[in-house]
């Protein structure tokens, strides 16, 4: 027999996705039959599996060694203490820049160059940092299964706020909080160009996953398409606001109300500025200019405000925005 404990980390969700969750190999048939034959019970009674798990709630598995042993991927430590992932124990940390932490949620920096989840096995990305993180500061209990996770996602050459629930109710959060749009998103960037008022901007991307590149049209353009066409688009909305400019570049606040991929510097291409560096979408020349006297190697965006509710998360500009700005005269004084 096992018994798990529930904590502030498991709380909050039914009693079957926690078992699902703690034998994550078996089938959720193999689960319903142990709760209908009492073989799984809570607080020492036969359950349902709708129950809504509250902390202090004890959950009894009445099952072989080997019967866990084959439905669950990860062994089951009778020291919580120790990590269920040991090569967490050796990723670096020290790097990490905290920008908010409470008991649910965390915001950090995420430089540009670093995935925020990883593509390959072998791949290091902010989200096992934060994982890692929570681990060596013993900020989540892993042992019942929930592991630290990302809510939101920037490109790798993007810089700026990533947001992660290190409990259950963070992560519930969040994501309630980024499916609704309640969190405002804003990104500053610099392009080619003068811009000279707020652009409150709707359009449609499509995003061709092989090529990895998306193309913004238009509500006319999208109008004017027929119907099949319009399938492969989704509708997007961005608020581009100019903070200052010299003669040639405008330097931007840009608030996402929806959020798809490559969504920013593909619109921006589709209005006429391109953001600097950006060698998808971006203008060649200028991209060298920047490369040769700054060594710009990547598009410049950098995603330095949230605000959910009352809460404020700021991240301060990479060294190489800010060198941009001072070489090229861009005012930054108001840029918050």
């Amino acid at each position: 027999m096992i018994e798990l404990n529930i904590g502030k980390n498991e709380s909050d969700q039914r009693l079957n996705k926690f078992i699902m969750k703690y034998l994550d190999r078996a089938p959720s048939s193999f689960v319903y039959k142990m709760l209908r034959k009492k073989n799984i019970t809570l607080n020492n009674k036969k359950a349902s599996g709708n129950e809504i798990l509250s902390e202090g709630d004890i959950v009894k598995l009445f099952l072989a060694n080997d019967t866990i042993s084959n439905f669950k991927s990860q062994k089951v430590l009778e020291n919580k203490d120790i990590s269920l992932d040991n090569k967490h124990s050796s990723v670096d940390t020290s790097k990490l820049i905290v920008l908010y932490k409470n008991d649910d949620i965390m915001a950090v920096h995420k430089p540009a160059g670093l995935l925020s989840q990883k593509a390959k096995n072998d791949d290091i990305s902010i989200n096992e940092i934060i994982v890692a993180y929570c681990e060596q500061h013993k900020l989540t209990d892993m042992s019942l299964g929930y592991k630290p996770s990302i809510a939101n996602r920037l490109d790798r050459n993007t810089s700026g706020i990533i947001l992660a629930g290190i409990s259950l109710k963070g992560s519930q959060y969040l994501a309630k909080i980024l499916k609704d749009r309640k969190g405002d998103k804003y990104y500053f960037t610099i392009v080619r160009g003068l811009f000279k008022q707020t652009v409150h901007s709707k359009a449609y991307i499509s995003k061709d996953n092989k090529n990895n590149v998306s193309k913004v049209i238009s509500t006319d353009e999208f109008n004017s398409l027929p119907q099949r066409a319009k399938e492969d688009f989704n509708y997007i909305e961005t608020i581009f606001e100019p903070i200052s400019n010299n003669s040639s570049y405008t330097l931007l606040r840009v608030k996402l109300i929806t959020g798809k991929s490559h969504q920013i510097r593909a619109h921006l291409f589709n209005l006429g500025y391109p953001v600097i560096g950006d060698s998808k979408y971006g203008d060649m020349e200028i991209n060298r200019y920047f490369r040769d006297k700054y060594k710009l190697k990547h598009h410049l965006l950098h995603s330095g405000m949230f605000i959910i509710n009352d809460l404020i998360i700021k991240d301060e500009f990479p060294d190489i925005f800010l060198k941009i700005c001072n070489g090229e005269h861009i005012d930054m004084k108001h840029i918050f």
